[in-house]
């Protein structure tokens, strides 16, 4: 039984999440940890972008700092030079896109534009980023927890049992934007995955994400070409494709409304099987 809203209220659109949805990754980065490099230019980001929305992307998510472990800051005017030019031509596609940045100002700017969704790996623990999603009207916005910060965070990973610390993170921090104002069916959770976390850390929270599922929120979970699928299959970053298809389809299984993804063609099609046997499945229950 799936727990939390069934539609998330974002900028321009009200998305349904009763099927599962695919956000597509578009890294405007020259250091991205899987494909740094390949779509820092505007025009080859617009190409990544329109070829996502060929393949059936539901949500485009753009970011121009990459979070890999050990990469430095970027500054917000660089931010602001590498995504701005493509966050201006993609709302014009009429596919919700979500920004990852942590920055307030940029999150205003885009907001401005009509983005909609800020995807913050920190959770909005920047001076000013609760408040500049607080004063938008409608805006969806996606809270990430985070162990420590991305230059340190898997030096020294988070001890113990990661499922109810990521719980209760995630709740104080929905807490602080409630308070504020926004509204619950704005707001979407992300475990996570691999963010100063342990391998067995981040296998646990694909295999207890229901009790993740049960607050409420809807799930947007990450687990495309991450570290801990190598860690299992021996496989390098640009071979992971159907372990990450297959954490999508696991993910969706256990309670995840969204998904982000690279590979988001493969992603789709693996949805669409995983969806006709669950169709099929419900349809045997009720003639029983």
């Amino acid at each position: 039984m799936r727990a939390g809203p069934v539609r998330w209220q974002t900028s321009r659109f009200l998305i349904d999440l009763g099927k599962p949805r695919v956000m597509g990754i578009v890294n405007i980065t020259p250091d991205s940890f899987s494909d740094g490099g390949r779509y820092a230019s505007t025009k080859a980001a617009l190409a990544r972008c329109e070829a996502l929305v060929a393949e059936g992307v539901d949500i485009l998510d753009l970011g121009g700092e990459s979070s890999r472990p050990g990469t430095p800051p970027v500054s917000l005017e660089e931010e602001r030079a590498r995504v701005l030019p493509v966050l201006r031509e993609v709302m014009q596609f009429n596919v919700p896109v979500s920004l990852d940045t942590c920055k307030p100002a940029l999150m205003r700017e885009a907001l401005g534009l009509g983005v909609d969704i800020i995807n913050d790996i920190w959770a909005l623990r920047h001076a000013g980023a609760p408040e500049a999603v607080a004063s938008h009207p409608s805006c969806g916005v996606c809270l990430m927890h985070m162990h420590g910060e991305p230059q340190t965070m898997q030096r020294e990973p988070m001890t113990g049992d990661a499922v109810p610390q990521v719980r209760e993170f995630l709740v104080q921090a929905s807490e602080r934007l409630l308070a504020l104002g926004v509204a619950r069916s704005r707001i979407a959770w992300d475990p996570g995955i691999g963010f100063g976390k342990t391998v067995a850390q981040n296998y646990s929270l694909l295999a207890r994400q229901q009790e993740l599922a049960t607050a409420g929120y809807p799930l947007l979970v990450g687990w495309s070409r991450k570290s801990s699928l190598g860690s299992v299959t021996g496989q390098p970053v640009n071979d992971r494709l159907a372990a990450s298809v297959t954490a999508a389809v696991l993910a969706v299984e256990r309670g995840a409304r969204i998904v982000r993804v690279h590979d988001v063609k493969d992603t789709v099609a693996a949805l669409k099987v995983w969806a006709a046997t669950i169709s099929v499945a419900a349809r045997q229950e009720a003639v029983q």
